[in-house]
């Protein structure tokens, strides 16, 4: 049995999917029961990663878990997962814990979730992708409203990653041996900068769209009116706008471990044009 975390996410929910493909036993874990579709063959069951106590039920034959970072003890979680049976986690972490800059907010929090899934006993492996494809939603709210998109890092080129690749890895990772011990970089087939993927959003969804770039200063308060914390905004701009993050990359991994190429930016679009409709 696999136990899947952040089952109704873009990646988990792609994870739980997959798993289902292979036929393989999967239970999926989401906060309150009937929480988000799900596929039928998968088993549901609700817990709070935050409190391990709740997790007796989840855990229970299960061998393998697909885990999210950042939970309040991420020790004492891997702790209850080792004495319920668990015997490897594939933890879906990031790029940015590569310089170790633990005032970065983001960063922080996922170096801190890999020292601990290494101390843990566990056999382990740490998926580490560029910006996720699925990103692209957040201008959801934007295209409803009219056909031009304003968003921050405009000249910054990401060779962003498909979250159905990162399943397809993550579960090669749970399911056969070689992983252990293994730091996946991931990445999509080019780097493409905002306009590019809307142009491209732009054709699939035969809409005449175009993309305004926002200012640091605009960019800074727009992330603060949606309600994103300051010391994110702070990260972001690490990444982006000061250069300490590179996502233009391009790595071989899925291919590698898949056996077939990552999925290009299209190829999400297509998959997800009912999404922008």
């Amino acid at each position: 049995m696999i136990l899947v975390t952040g089952a109704t996410g873009n990646v988990g929910g792609e994870v739980v999917d997959a798993l289902v493909r292979a036929g393989e036993p999967v239970r999926a874990l989401v906060r309150r029961p009937a929480e988000g579709r799900l596929p039928a063959p998968a088993e549901q069951t609700a817990g709070d990663l935050n409190e391990p106590g709740s997790l007796d039920a989840a855990l229970d034959g299960v061998r393998g878990v697909f885990l999210l970072p950042g939970y309040r003890d991420m020790p004492g979680l891997l702790a209850r997962m080792r004495q319920a049976g668990v015997e490897r986690v594939v933890l879906l972490s990031g790029l940015s814990t590569v310089a170790r800059d633990t005032d970065n907010a983001i960063s922080r929090y996922m170096i801190e979730s890999e020292r601990a899934v290494r101390e843990s006993g566990l056999a382990w492996t740490f998926l580490r992708p560029n910006a996720f494809m699925s990103n692209a939603l957040r201008w959801l709210p934007q295209l409803r409203a009219g056909d031009v998109v304003r968003d921050s890092f405009g000249s910054v080129p990401v060779a962003s990653v498909d979250p159905y690749d990162i399943a397809a890895v993550a579960v090669r990772a749970l399911l056969d041996p070689g992983h252990e011990e293994g730091i996946h970089p991931l990445s999509g087939p080019e780097p493409l900068l905002p306009a590019r993927r809307l142009a491209v959003l732009a054709d699939v969804l035969g809409r005449d769209l175009r993309f305004h770039a926002l200012s640091d200063e605009e960019g800074r308060a727009e992330m603060a009116a949606n309600g994103v914390p300051e010391p994110y905004i702070q990260a972001f701009f690490s990444f982006y706008a000061d250069g300490t993050l590179d996502e233009s990359q391009v790595y071989p991994t899925v291919e590698k471990v898949t056996g077939r190429p990552p999925r290009t930016f299209r190829q999400w679009a297509e998959a997800h044009r009912a999404d922008f409709v």
